[in-house]
């Protein structure tokens, strides 16, 4: 076996831990978390519940990004040490070769966890950061699809659990004779659809299957569909240049004037076109104010059928796999789990249906980065 060359190893980690740290930008990080800080230590924070979880949540999981990137730092720091030690230790000593093997133990520790802090870099599209709706579907082949779609369920909650993300089943529609046929849970942590994402597309798993009496082998399909979890905003920001004011004078029924002074107020938004008016209010405060409310809904609405049409297109989209099968789990005649697009392939089975799925998920994100650039290109 090759002796590691740890000062190359170490100069390479610091290298992707300084690349790591450009693209997450520290300091922008560090300000974020500083904002959150100051609106978790507000008073009335708890007034609106929804929104203080929000805050919480997401302070608590950027503290616990930024330690996990400067505490890296430390961990090549130590591991320098450490190699030092064995250095100095006499050749072929005792202590000497506990301090090598406690030095490769940890370097491989570090390469996997910056592995992960690099794939979180990758992770750059408009909803990556976003939580995630996952929807898991019984296909092709009966009762063993049920089985296998419970046995997904499970998969991914394990997963999240793994990681301490929260999960949550929104809807699960049983089969008759086992399993279900349909699921939808959501996983409340940043960039959960970003990483999960990758999982989208159609899963063959290849078994004996437990529901037939001739044991005879069998292969069943699920399909899996991941979407970014959009929330609903309560407020939309007109810039003023967007908006333009017309006050004219209320009018009444015949047409007679109701006002003798320009009291009505007409808005429009240039962008989208969309003209309110308001003019029963006595003054033109009232009726710029209560015409601004009405706006805002009509803005809000429409928001919400553009992000409804986003969000059936991520659906449609082709380099999702949906409809296309991206990973095969073999339980007979022997065992493995191969991803079809990347390659990546495992024979711990029961590990993968216990939620130990991470390197799909590097690899699956490395993969799609790969075919952007190739597209872009």
């Amino acid at each position: 076996m090759a002796a590691v060359d740890y000062q190359a190893e170490i100069r390479l980690l610091r290298s992707t831990l300084e690349s790591i740290s450009q693209v997450t930008d520290l300091g922008a990080l560090r300000s974020r978390i500083a904002e959150l800080n100051e609106q978790a230590a507000s008073p009335n924070l708890w007034d609106d519940p929804e929104a203080a979880q929000v805050v919480t949540s997401t302070l608590s999981h950027q503290q616990s990004e930024l330690d996990r990137i400067e505490s890296m730092g430390q961990r090549i720091d130590d591991l320098e040490v450490l190699v030092e030690m064995a250095a100095e230790e006499a050749m072929g000593s005792a202590d000497g070769a506990a301090a090598l093997a406690e030095a490769e133990v940890e370097l491989g520790g570090i390469r996997k966890d910056l592995g992960e802090l690099e794939v979180r870099t990758l992770l750059a599209g408009e909803y990556d950061s976003r939580e995630a709706l996952v929807t898991i579907r019984a296909e092709a082949g009966g009762v063993d699809a049920a089985d296998f779609a419970e046995m997904l369920l499970r998969m991914y909650l394990r997963w999240a659990e793994r990681h301490g993300y929260p999960a949550e089943v929104y809807d699960t529609s049983y089969a008759e004779e086992a399993g279900i046929k349909s699921a939808t849970f959501r996983v409340a942590a940043p960039y959960a659809y970003g990483t999960l994402s990758v999982e989208q597309g159609t899963h063959r798993l290849v078994r004996i299957s437990p529901f037939d009496n001739q044991g005879r082998r069998q292969t069943s399909f699920a399909g899996v569909e991941v979407l970014p979890d959009v929330k609903e905003t309560d407020h939309i920001e007109i810039p003023e240049g967007d908006l333009r004011v017309d006050v004219f004078r209320s009018s009444g029924p015949g047409g007679q004037s109701v006002n003798t002074t320009d009291s009505a107020v007409r808005l429009t938004h240039i962008p989208t076109g969309t003209v309110v008016s308001c003019q029963n209010e006595k003054s033109q405060l009232q009726n710029k104010a209560a015409a601004m409310r009405v706006l805002q809904a009509k803005l809000l609405e429409r928001a919400r059928k553009e992000r409804q049409a986003e969000l059936d297109a991520l659906k449609a989209d082709d380099s999702g796999s949906w409809g296309n099968q991206m990973r095969s789990y073999v339980l007979h005649p022997y065992q493995m789990v191969k991803d079809l697009r990347t390659e990546h392939e495992v024979g711990n089975t029961s590990g993968v249906f216990d939620g130990e799925i991470d390197d799909f998920l590097e690899s699956g994100i490395r993969w799609r980065r790969q075919q952007d650039k190739a597209t872009a290109s």
